[in-house]
């Protein structure tokens, strides 16, 4: 069965076109494909994102990443492991499936269950356990959690080699001295299936057993055999000074996280703020990467093709904590994205991303405000002074420049542009098959809310608060004042997710109905902003002695701002027109007496040549 979350389009895969059935014929580039009428005959050329796969049963509700536990989620682990060998069968049988039921002790028919709900849905989810709602509490299944986890670490991942009846034997002596009832024995030995390979090899046998095992040393990227299999994640702040949006006044150097396919050195997505490098930024970048950019580019009126869109196999990301987050983690397994950790002293595992970002700062340092690479290039070059680019202005710049330049040069490394390196493995050519059009997110906001940053709060009687501002929205009534359902007491926290690049919403979660919804200002008078814009606001209001510093205090901030602005936007259009009449004064030629000889005039000042609009002048006259 097709997956209902991913849509994967190759020849012969039933699609539909405006409403009519259609079975895709050919891939004739990366962005359009060959279709039949299945009844007609008829064919038809149409764009890929034009179309959609006809409807597919549902394969249900997926929960809150953040709400299962780590126990039902280290079972679904488990079990996608188990079934992980006939998922890769192209021509799976029961013979097939009969054989890996008695190697993993199963029923025939249990896995069968598993691989229908895998396929029907591509996530990990779907494997997860039945909710019983006679279990235990939360607390109890944390405890037994981090008892399982201790003895896993201390008698299975050593150098000791312990069996899995030793790390069972362990947990029911823990759960006996924290008089608790021990899981079954088969629990247990789930959270060992669970466990990397990788990881396993390097803590019962040694690193360099591991390395020979899963890292061999090959000249090129290992498994970057094809787009999307290896994808390299890297940050590093941008030698370049912006401005704010209001004032025009430098307001500091930005950070960019960049995705960065291996295979065809092409980016497969960035994404820019004046934020630290962390697990949010990571996963607002995979956001970017994942989903087509047809309307991103749009956006920004980006007269270029970018397309490259898909999950990837494998991401490589920086070992620092930071990164570590457990929701980053959880929702590459959800996609089924390994990530695997750049290894501490083994900076070739990010050589190739970093090399690109070098080609990227090179560029920048051409623009206004640039701050260089280091003094001897800065000289007594004034960044600040110089900076003239918003951020959305220098986001603007760096696609095009990704899309209309960097993947449309020859890249030394593939003796070709990373576009055509791209087009060539998913197409194929005359000596290698392609691998086809990788699968597009079905539910994109789906997407989004997995990977997105959220925030823990209680709803109160006046909605919630999130830095200062207040949402609310009817939706929440039901759970005003909720209390934990074992701690009466304690108020219930509920999930809610934010882009920071737009905070005028966020995005509830409600653990009844399974579903999201957008939360809008309690005042919806208030603008949409950032939370870079409104960290700059609470700053001005600060700045300005103001004593409460409150949600009124910090819109009213932002409003004055927004007056500056268009007062300083007046005044640059009135100078403006007047210089260019000056300008255009200076040029008109005037009757000379026939006793005085001409000196040609120098015109060449410091005026700069700007656009005047038709009736320009007029306006100054009403």
């Amino acid at each position: 069965m097709e997956s209902s979350t991913l849509i994967k389009i190759e020849p012969g895969k039933k699609v539909s076109y405006k409403g009519d059935n259609y079975r895709v014929v050919e891939l004739l580039n990366l962005t359009q494909i060959k279709i039949v009428n299945e009844t007609t005959g008829i064919s038809f050329t149409v764009s890929v994102d034009d179309i959609d796969i006809q409807k597919l049963e549902s394969a249900g509700h997926t929960d809150e990443l953040l709400n299962i536990t780590e126990e039902s989620w280290n079972l679904a682990k488990s079990r996608l492991n188990t079934i992980k060998p006939l998922l890769n069968l192209s021509n799976r049988s029961r013979s097939d499936v009969e054989k890996a039921a008695i190697g993993n002790n199963l029923h025939t028919n249990t896995l069968y269950g598993w691989l229908k709900l895998y396929e029907a849905s591509g996530l990990l989810s779907s494997l997860l356990p039945k909710v019983r709602r006679d279990r235990g509490s939360t607390k109890f299944d944390e405890e037994i959690e981090e008892l399982i986890k201790q003895a896993i670490a201390t008698e299975y991942l050593t150098k000791q080699k312990k069996s899995q009846r030793m790390v069972i034997d362990e947990v029911k002596k823990l759960c006996r001295k924290e008089n608790l009832t021990p899981p079954h024995d088969n629990t247990i030995r789930n959270r060992i299936k669970a466990l990397s390979p990788e990881l396993v090899a390097s803590r019962r046998q040694g690193r360099k057993v591991s390395d020979n095992t899963y890292r061999p040393i090959q000249k090129k990227f290992p498994g970057a055999d094809w787009p999307l299999a290896a994808v390299q994640i890297d940050h590093t702040k941008l030698d370049i000074i912006l401005v704010d949006d209001y004032y025009r006044k430098a307001i500091g150097r930005p950070w960019i996280t960049l995705a960065f396919d291996v295979y065809s050195r092409m980016v497969t997505g960035f994404y820019v703020s004046f934020d630290p490098p962390s697990a949010m930024t990571t996963g607002l970048c995979l956001i970017h990467s994942i989903l087509p950019k047809e309307k991103w580019l749009a956006k920004y009126d980006i007269n270029g093709e970018w397309p490259l869109w898909g999950l990837p196999t494998k991401i490589h990301v920086d070992n620092a904590k930071e990164f570590r987050g457990n929701m980053l983690q959880k929702a590459c397994e959800q996609y089924n994205i390994d990530i695997e950790w750049r290894p501490v002293a083994r900076p070739n595992f990010g050589a190739h991303v970093e090399r690109v970002l070098g080609t990227f700062s090179k560029e920048i340092h051409a623009l206004p405000g640039s701050t260089f690479s280091n003094i001897f290039e800065k000289g007594d070059y004034d960044s600040e002074s110089k900076a003239s680019m918003t951020l959305r202005e220098f986001e603007h710049w760096l696609a095009n420049y990704v899309v209309n330049v960097y993947h449309q040069k020859i890249h030394s490394m593939i003796g070709m542009t990373p576009v055509a390196k791209y087009k060539q493995g998913i197409l194929g050519d005359e000596y290698n098959p392609g691998c086809g059009l990788p699968a597009k997110i079905r539910d994109e906001e789906r997407l989004k809310f997995d990977f997105m940053p959220y925030e823990l709060r209680s709803i109160l009687d006046y909605g919630v608060v999130i830095d200062k501002v207040h949402y609310y929205h009817d939706v929440l009534r039901p759970w005003i004042n909720a209390a934990e359902e074992n701690e009466p007491r304690k108020k219930r926290k509920f999930i809610f997710r934010r882009d920071p690049r737009d905070i005028s919403q966020i995005w509830f979660y409600d653990p009844e109905l399974h579903s999201h919804f957008a939360i809008p200002y309690r005042d919806t008078s208030h603008p949409a902003i950032s939370i870079w814009e409104l960290r700059e606001a609470a700053a001005r209001a600060e700045a300005q002695g103001k004593e409460t510093l409150n949600e009124h205090v910090i819109f009213e901030a932002y409003e004055k701002m927004r007056e500056i602005e268009q007062e300083a936007v007046h005044k640059t259009k009135v100078a403006r027109r007047s210089i260019q009449r000056r300008k255009i004064h200076a040029k008109v030629e005037k009757p000379i007496p026939k006793n005085i000889v001409a000196e040609q005039l120098d015109t060449n000042d410091d005026i700069p040549e700007l656009e005047i609009e038709p009736f320009d002048e007029m306006d100054d006259w009403s």
